[in-house]
């Protein structure tokens, strides 16, 4: 990485290209061999933090086409395609799925392939495998396992830690074990395990610098201060419903309305209808920048809609305005369908 801008430094003219916009990289790297080295350093995405041109993008893998993950930019409203997951699990779903360090991680997860002749599953319900992708080599890497096969789990990121808990191990089995992973040393940890488990899908949201899981159906929430104490059990009365955070809130959608959930309270707030998405089951819902997101899903049979319809529709909601509107921007352009995982990726 020699000579990339006459007459400056390389590391003046590095900061220079951390300005350039994501999506315009792959035109970036047509100029010159040493442009294209630049932009598939590492060193550009510490350029990028230190100058204040991070970006968050959206992140989602859905129904079809399997395997196939996609970033949307807010900015430009517009979406790129990653190269293919290359796990030999065909139609990965139930997977857990977050970002750190500039990186997207998938984990655990099982088939939702079906036989065409038979309408069988393919029979794997939970594995341990972890895939970390690349934004700036573009590549999947293989990481290393988690302790546990796991699927419908809980999974965040503190501290710039992974943390997974809860879950199946098959689909009559669940399981209390929690797990931490450092992504910079590639090891997962044992970490103490759930106070209860139960037969539900579990997810887990950070708020205020907690972990907490939340079983499907339950109105318990457990609690994970850090890592080096046991989950403590509350019961905050939460809606059950889709949920995001937003700015550090809780947001549920829920009987027709996204409310604002005040944490530890069982005070609700209701923010603005969503009686348009009654029909539509399967969406994925996610906080961004100041904005909830409702992207994808499915439209089912309805009184005067008898097609089941796969969705690339993205709807967006400034939760953030004294009058918030719902608004329609650039749906997905190769992901259809149910959300099987969606996160951020702050690159």
């Amino acid at each position: 990485m020699s000579g990339l801008i006459d007459g400056l430094p390389d590391a003046v003219a590095l900061r220079c290209l951390a300005h350039v916009p994501f999506h315009r990289h792959p035109h970036l790297q047509l100029v010159c061999r040493s442009w294209r080295a630049a932009l598939n350093s590492p060193e550009l995405f510490n350029a990028r933090r230190e100058v204040g041109a991070s970006e968050e993008l959206l992140c989602v893998c859905a129904f079809e086409p399997e395997n196939t993950w996609q970033l949307y930019d807010p900015i430009s409203d517009l979406w790129m395609t990653l190269p293919v997951l290359p796990s030999a699990i065909r139609h990965l779903a139930h997977f857990g799925v977050v970002s750190t360090g500039g990186k997207l991680f998938v984990l655990g997860g099982g088939s939702d392939a079906v036989d065409p002749l038979t309408g069988d599953h393919e029979g794997i319900f939970a594995t341990d495998e972890v895939w970390s992708y690349d934004p700036i080599l573009r590549v999947w890497a293989q990481r290393a396992s988690m302790l546990v096969p796991r699927a419908m789990f809980a999974c965040c990121v503190l501290d710039g830690k992974i943390v997974v808990a809860g879950g199946f191990t098959n689909c009559r089995k669940s399981i209390s074990k929690a797990e931490i992973y450092d992504p910079e040393k590639d090891v997962w940890d044992p970490i103490p395990d759930l106070q209860h488990t139960h037969n539900s899908a579990c997810s887990g949201v950070v708020i205020g610098g907690k972990v907490h899981v939340l079983h499907k159906g339950l109105s318990t929430v457990q609690v994970l201060e850090n890592t080096e104490h046991h989950w403590v059990v509350q019961d905050y009365g939460w809606l059950q419903g889709p949920m995001a955070v937003v700015r550090g809130e809780l947001y549920v959608l829920s009987h027709g309305f996204v409310f604002k959930q005040h944490k530890e309270q069982r005070l609700k707030k209701v923010v603005y209808s969503a009686l348009d998405f009654q029909s539509r089951i399967g969406f994925g819902m996610i906080g961004l920048g100041d904005e909830l997101y409702v992207i994808g899903g499915v439209n089912g049979p309805g009184r005067w809609n008898l097609v089941i319809k796969l969705l690339s529709d993205v709807n967006v909601l400034a939760v953030g305005s004294e009058r918030p509107l719902w608004r329609e921007v650039a749906p997905m352009t190769q992901c259809r369908g149910s959300v099987l995982g969606c996160t951020i990726l702050r690159i």
